[in-house]
Protein backbone atom coordinates (compact mmCIF):
# COMPACT_ATOMS: atom_id res chain seq x y z
CA UNK A 1 0.00 0.00 0.00
CA UNK A 2 0.82 3.53 -0.77
CA UNK A 3 2.17 6.01 1.98
CA UNK A 4 -0.57 7.72 3.35
CA UNK A 5 1.17 11.41 2.79
CA UNK A 6 1.62 10.56 -0.92
CA UNK A 7 -2.11 9.69 -1.16
CA UNK A 8 -3.39 12.51 0.71
CA UNK A 9 -2.44 15.89 -0.71
CA UNK A 10 -2.38 19.16 0.12
CA UNK A 11 -1.55 22.62 -2.03
CA UNK A 12 0.03 23.58 0.98
CA UNK A 13 2.09 19.92 1.40
CA UNK A 14 3.99 20.64 -1.69
CA UNK A 15 5.91 22.99 -3.51
CA UNK A 16 4.55 25.33 -5.79
CA UNK A 17 5.37 27.14 -9.12
CA UNK A 18 5.56 30.91 -9.01
CA UNK A 19 4.83 33.09 -11.58
CA UNK A 20 3.66 36.54 -12.27
CA UNK A 21 0.36 35.23 -13.07
CA UNK A 22 -0.37 32.95 -10.27
CA UNK A 23 1.06 29.78 -8.94
CA UNK A 24 0.44 25.86 -9.86
CA UNK A 25 0.54 23.30 -6.77
CA UNK A 26 0.96 20.01 -8.58
CA UNK A 27 -0.43 17.38 -6.24
CA UNK A 28 -0.30 14.44 -8.32
CA UNK A 29 2.68 13.94 -10.15
CA UNK A 30 5.95 10.90 -10.46
CA UNK A 31 7.60 13.45 -8.33
CA UNK A 32 5.26 13.80 -5.72
CA UNK A 33 3.25 10.35 -5.35
CA UNK A 34 4.40 8.15 -7.99
CA UNK A 35 1.58 8.98 -10.63
CA UNK A 36 2.40 7.58 -14.18
CA UNK A 37 -0.42 8.47 -16.56
CA UNK A 38 -1.35 11.54 -15.48
CA UNK A 39 -0.32 14.63 -13.29
CA UNK A 40 -2.38 17.37 -11.89
CA UNK A 41 -2.66 20.18 -9.52
CA UNK A 42 -4.41 23.47 -8.12
CA UNK A 43 -3.36 26.84 -9.84
CA UNK A 44 -4.32 30.02 -8.37
CA UNK A 45 -5.17 33.34 -10.26
CA UNK A 46 -5.20 36.92 -8.27
CA UNK A 47 -7.93 38.77 -9.60
CA UNK A 48 -7.01 40.37 -13.55
CA UNK A 49 -4.03 37.48 -13.66
CA UNK A 50 -4.31 34.48 -16.16
CA UNK A 51 -1.90 32.46 -18.25
CA UNK A 52 -1.33 33.41 -21.91
CA UNK A 53 -2.04 30.99 -24.91
CA UNK A 54 0.06 28.03 -24.72
CA UNK A 55 -0.32 24.45 -25.60
CA UNK A 56 1.33 21.18 -23.98
CA UNK A 57 2.29 19.18 -27.16
CA UNK A 58 1.34 15.84 -27.05
CA UNK A 59 -0.54 16.04 -23.91
CA UNK A 60 -4.53 16.68 -23.66
CA UNK A 61 -5.33 19.19 -20.29
CA UNK A 62 -8.36 19.27 -18.40
CA UNK A 63 -9.03 22.48 -16.22
CA UNK A 64 -11.78 22.32 -13.59
CA UNK A 65 -12.75 25.79 -12.32
CA UNK A 66 -13.57 25.29 -8.30
CA UNK A 67 -13.90 29.27 -7.59
CA UNK A 68 -13.97 32.39 -9.38
CA UNK A 69 -14.32 33.25 -12.86
CA UNK A 70 -12.48 33.80 -16.00
CA UNK A 71 -12.38 33.73 -19.85
CA UNK A 72 -11.16 30.48 -20.76
CA UNK A 73 -9.63 30.46 -24.57
CA UNK A 74 -9.30 26.90 -25.88
CA UNK A 75 -8.49 27.03 -29.92
CA UNK A 76 -10.82 25.00 -32.47
CA UNK A 77 -9.29 22.50 -34.50
CA UNK A 78 -8.48 24.92 -37.03
CA UNK A 79 -6.44 27.24 -34.64
CA UNK A 80 -9.68 29.76 -34.43
CA UNK A 81 -9.94 31.21 -30.89
CA UNK A 82 -13.02 29.93 -28.86
CA UNK A 83 -13.79 32.02 -25.82
CA UNK A 84 -16.21 31.46 -23.30
CA UNK A 85 -16.93 33.11 -20.10
CA UNK A 86 -16.04 30.35 -17.13
CA UNK A 87 -17.08 29.87 -13.06
CA UNK A 88 -17.09 27.36 -10.34
CA UNK A 89 -18.19 23.87 -11.86
CA UNK A 90 -17.06 24.22 -15.31
CA UNK A 91 -15.06 21.34 -17.34
CA UNK A 92 -12.98 22.49 -19.71
CA UNK A 93 -10.95 20.13 -22.22
CA UNK A 94 -8.32 21.20 -23.78
CA UNK A 95 -7.37 18.16 -26.71
CA UNK A 96 -4.32 17.14 -27.43
CA UNK A 97 -1.43 19.82 -28.11
CA UNK A 98 -4.09 22.61 -28.60
CA UNK A 99 -3.48 26.04 -27.82
CA UNK A 100 -5.49 27.88 -24.53
CA UNK A 101 -5.23 30.49 -22.49
CA UNK A 102 -7.15 31.30 -18.93
CA UNK A 103 -7.77 35.40 -17.63
CA UNK A 104 -9.46 35.69 -13.75
CA UNK A 105 -11.90 38.28 -14.95
CA UNK A 106 -13.81 38.82 -11.48
CA UNK A 107 -13.14 41.09 -8.08
CA UNK A 108 -11.32 38.09 -6.28
CA UNK A 109 -9.12 34.88 -6.83
CA UNK A 110 -10.06 32.32 -9.27
CA UNK A 111 -9.13 28.38 -8.05
CA UNK A 112 -8.21 25.50 -10.62
CA UNK A 113 -8.01 22.00 -10.79
CA UNK A 114 -5.48 20.96 -13.80
CA UNK A 115 -4.97 17.19 -14.79
CA UNK A 116 -2.28 16.87 -17.56
CA UNK A 117 -2.25 13.52 -19.73
CA UNK A 118 0.26 12.38 -19.74
CA UNK A 119 1.84 13.44 -16.90
CA UNK A 120 5.54 15.93 -17.83
CA UNK A 121 3.86 18.84 -20.45
CA UNK A 122 3.93 20.72 -16.63
CA UNK A 123 7.38 20.44 -15.57
CA UNK A 124 8.23 22.86 -19.18
CA UNK A 125 7.10 25.72 -16.97
CA UNK A 126 10.29 25.44 -15.06
CA UNK A 127 12.07 27.27 -18.28
CA UNK A 128 9.46 30.19 -18.58
CA UNK A 129 11.33 33.30 -17.18
CA UNK A 130 9.27 34.58 -14.61
CA UNK A 131 9.00 31.05 -13.00
CA UNK A 132 10.21 30.70 -9.60
CA UNK A 133 9.91 27.85 -6.71
CA UNK A 134 7.85 28.66 -4.02
CA UNK A 135 8.82 26.20 -1.00
CA UNK A 136 5.71 24.13 0.69
CA UNK A 137 3.89 26.09 3.43
CA UNK A 138 4.06 29.04 1.55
Amino acid sequence: MADKSKVFVYPKDVSAFGFDWGKLSLTVAPEVNGATRFSGGVVDLPSGKGHTRHNHPGAEEIIFVISGHGEQMVEDEKGNPVVENVGPGCTIYVPESRFHSTLNTGDGPMRLFVVYSPAGPELGLRELPDFRLIPAGQ
